[in-house]
């Protein structure tokens, strides 16, 4: 069906949607490629939310050369006006002959509809090429569009032993270099990082993204159940651009509540009692506000919370070559356990990689009920 060079064609498509990681939310990642006789005359990438769609900026570089030729884009293309016109429209309009993606959107104004809409108007639509590849691309923004939920990463740098921290509460660093730096360009590509009120007190972290060519900081949401952060701490010092969120429990005092906010700070009433917040209350409330993608940083506490509570879609671990011991020592996971093996989290679509010295043990599981 299709032949070596519309795999090429789609394959650089997908390598110009990669440009755009970090800065499009809640917009998906497409590129696209115009191509006539065989050749590349323009193409095109989503840069960011609210600016031209990928499809827009390949047909606009083409400059009017576009009539009967092939368009190449990562993801089937708008039919409904939201920010931007719909890019059906556009692409009718141009004169293109033929249109190849991979897959359709998942937004459900879309679905199906703009394939619809192109084929009404005598254009020729293929889909199914390098899908997979596709699929994984928008795995952020097909989780939103789906359960309107942000997609989430689970990042930990472990011990050999599965420790995250010293029995003193130590943790700077097990990982190396290398791999705190490729949490910095995690950090630019997701819309809010979470970690839990022991890693503010204890840490007393930034989560700022600190890359060498520059990036962007993400929002900063501290799970709090009863409000008792110190406001000294800083992730609420002025200066810092990103914002930053305060996840309590409904049972926290109104009292408290006013305090965050008279500090400027945006508080999430996410369900739960007894000081616990429930994580999957927190997630609706930040798909809410159009948050589509966040990774968990810590520590054992909201790792344990999250694995129980079956939120994770994706872990990230960075395994360095360190015994560190102690019963008393926090783990990535505890909790009460599981009591037999058969019971155990097992984390399928496996990658593994190096970074200096640490491993980079990357994996998924699968969905289910959550438990709150």
């Amino acid at each position: 069906m299709f032949s070596p060079d519309d795999e090429l064609f789609m394959r650089r498509a997908l390598s110009l949607a990669v440009k755009g990681r970090g800065r499009t939310s809640p917009n998906p990642l497409v590129g696209a490629v115009v191509v006539r006789d065989g050749c590349i005359i323009s193409e095109g990438y989503h840069a960011r939310a609210g600016g031209p769609h990928a499809e827009v900026v390949a047909l606009e570089g083409a400059a009017g050369a576009v009539h009967g030729a092939d368009l190449y884009v990562t993801l089937e293309p708008c039919c409904h006006h939201g920010r931007t016109p719909p890019c059906t429209a556009r692409i009718i309009q141009a004169g293109i002959r033929r249109v190849v993606i991979p897959t359709f959107d998942p937004n459900p104004l879309v679905s199906g509809r703009g394939v619809q809409t192109l084929r009404a108007a005598g254009i020729l639509v293929e889909s199914g090429l390098l899908s997979e590849e596709a699929a994984n691309l928008n795995e952020t923004f097909t989780k939103f569009m789906t359960y309107r939920t942000p997609f989430v990463i689970l990042k930990a740098a472990v011990s050999l032993d599965g420790k995250i921290a010293t029995r003193t509460g130590d943790a700077r660093w097990i990982s190396g270099e290398q791999s705190r730096e490729y949490v910095h360009g995690m950090r630019d590509q997701v819309d809010a990082v979470i970690v839990g009120m022991g890693t503010v007190r204890r840490d007393n972290p930034r989560l700022t993204t600190r890359l060498s060519e520059g990036g962007h900081d993400p929002i900063r949401v501290i799970v709090d159940g009863l409000g008792l952060l110190p406001l000294d701490a800083q992730v609420f010092q002025t200066g810092v651009d990103s914002q930053t969120w305060v996840a309590v429990a409904a049972d926290t005092t109104p009292e408290r509540i006013d305090t965050l906010e008279r500090r400027g700070l945006a508080v999430l009433e996410a369900g739960g009692s007894n000081g616990r917040v429930c994580l999957e209350h927190l997630l609706k409330r930040l798909g809410e506000r159009e948050v589509t993608s966040v990774m968990i940083e810590g520590g054992e506490g909201i790792f344990t919370s999250a694995i129980e509570e079956g939120i994770v879609d994706k872990f990230l671990l960075f395994v360095a070559p360190l015994l560190v011991g102690g019963k008393t020592a926090p783990s990535l996971f505890g909790g009460a356990g599981v009591e037999e093996i058969g019971q155990a989290l097992r984390l399928s679509r496996l990658r593994i990689g190096q970074l200096g010295e640490d491993l980079l043990i990357e994996g998924y599981r699968s969905m289910h009920e959550g438990t709150c």
